[in-house]
């Protein structure tokens, strides 16, 4: 099952640069990876990111990433995965920018 990571175009450089990362800002917070299901990424978008233009969509297999990725509850009860430990470059299957509309939607293209 892929899982979707947000990050915006320094975090993904950093990334890219690093081979590694705690993640955001929130992420680092938390202590966790925050992840999206292919369902919740557009509500992640919208609640998270808000307006923002430069974002990078990150596609990982949840299965490859062990016991360290975990699914807890979050929005409304829905289970969301987590990764306790550095998101890898070698975790990331591919990724695409995340493009915005003129009315400030954004759109990740088809999620499989």
């Amino acid at each position: 099952m892929m899982i979707y990571k947000i990050l915006r175009a320094d975090e993904w450089a950093d990334l890219r640069a690093q081979g590694e990362t705690a993640g955001a800002p929130v992420d680092v917070a938390d202590g966790f990876v925050h992840f999206s299901t292919a369902p919740q990424v557009h509500e992640t978008l919208r609640r998270h990111f808000a307006g923002e233009a430069g974002l990078h969509l990150l596609a990982c297999d949840a299965d490859a990433m062990g016991d360290a990725l975990r699914w807890e509850p979050s929005r409304g009860g829905a289970l969301f995965p987590h990764l306790y430990r550095p998101l890898r470059l070698s975790d990331v299957r591919f990724d695409r920018p995340v493009t915005m509309a003129a009315e400030g939607t954004h759109d990740t293209g088809p999620l499989a």
